[in-house]
């Protein structure tokens, strides 16, 4: 035996730190559901104060890897094509995936837990990909304890360069957006985003701020709103908009639910779109299509995002250098007809 498998530290010495039987410690890890609370984290501590890695034997070079994918919602279009993407991919390297929704209680055992990402490497996981959610410095260090590759799409919160992230131009994309407004003749361009703790909301916000001070328009602070990526988000944020006693010209939408919203805002104060309201989307998702009118959006390529997401977190469980720990995919706004000159101005003015 190796020193260092000598050195390495097994269940029965985490049964014992922590006051148990070892078929006890086994159940823990294997998540099973006739042992109390108060057991299953001693054991947990007992894990994490000796640095128990479980072992799983040699993998076999031809063995079926298995990704988990965790989303915070799978309750919208942008999910289902990431998730796209990832099956794509997937598909063509031979790779099983495996889905999961964040437990909407922070101290459950769910996704990203600690009970969680320790199961998975006992299970001999190849990896995780999260999507659109935060990940934390002690989830990031217990994952790459066990050895658990892990890649991040358009990730909640700022990640240091030990974590590979994939998303979108979103500060061009936000900037698309606004010049195009901008240069139909709008100066009374609103910004629905998404919730303020959102990177991508931020860095669209960015853009629409940043294309508001090149045109030289002044920054009204009612017409900025964050409250999240969905239909009623929209709805409710244009709304107000609309309600103010000036309202907006144009609405530039953080993602096409929210766009939805907005039109769906303007349709019940009776105004048209896009004679008295213009509306942007960002996403490009197949729902722009569809609306009425149909919806002018930035585009960003969602379904790639997945597949760069899966070959990526593949290149690191090969123990590959990554491309970029911060990949960025180009945006490109896409012009329809939810979009239009304002009818008190002329274009350039």
């Amino acid at each position: 035996m190796s020193s260092t498998n000598a050195s390495r530290p097994t269940l029965e010495q985490v049964a014992r730190v922590a006051g148990v039987s070892k078929a006890t410690a086994s159940k823990v890890l294997n998540r099973r559901p006739d042992i109390s609370a108060q057991t299953r984290r001693r054991v947990e501590q007992a894990i994490d104060e000796l640095g128990y890695v479980p072992t799983t034997g040699p993998r076999e070079k031809d063995r079926l890897q298995k990704v988990n994918v965790v989303f915070d919602t799978l309750v919208n279009v942008y999910s289902m094509q990431v998730l796209d993407g990832i099956l794509t991919a997937a598909h063509s390297q031979d790779v099983e995936v495996l889905v999961d929704k964040l437990d909407p209680d922070p101290e459950g055992d769910g996704p990203l837990s600690g009970g969680w990402i320790r199961r998975l490497a006992a299970h001999g996981r190849t990896g995780v990909i999260v999507v659109t959610s935060e990940l934390t410095a002690d989830q990031r260090d217990l994952m790459r304890s066990l050895g658990l590759s892990v890649v991040m799409i358009d990730p909640l919160n700022p990640l240091d360069d030990e974590v590979v992230s994939v998303g979108a131009t979103n500060f061009t994309g936000g900037m698309q957006a606004t010049r195009h407004l901008l240069d139909l003749g709008h100066r009374r361009i609103a910004f629905a985003g998404g919730l303020p703790i959102s990177m991508a909301s931020r860095e669209r916000l960015q853009g629409y701020l940043s294309a508001m001070s090149s045109a030289g328009v002044a920054l009204d602070p009612s017409l900025v709103l964050e409250q999240g990526f969905s239909f009623l988000a929209g709805l409710e944020m244009a709304s107000e908009f609309l309600a103010g006693p000036q309202p907006p010209t144009a609405i530039f939408a953080g993602c096409d639910a929210s766009a939805l919203g907005v039109l769906e805002a303007a349709r019940r104060r009776s105004l048209r779109v896009p004679q008295d309201l213009s509306v942007v989307g960002f996403d490009d998702t197949y729902v722009a299509v569809s609306t009425a009118p149909p919806l002018t959006t930035v585009r960003q390529p969602i379904i790639d995002m997945g597949r760069v997401a899966l070959r990526t977190l593949l290149q690191q469980a090969r123990g590959e250098r990554a491309d970029s720990h911060h990949v960025q995919l180009s945006t490109q706004l896409v012009v329809r007809e939810s979009t239009a000159a304002p009818a008190a101005a002329p274009v350039g003015a």
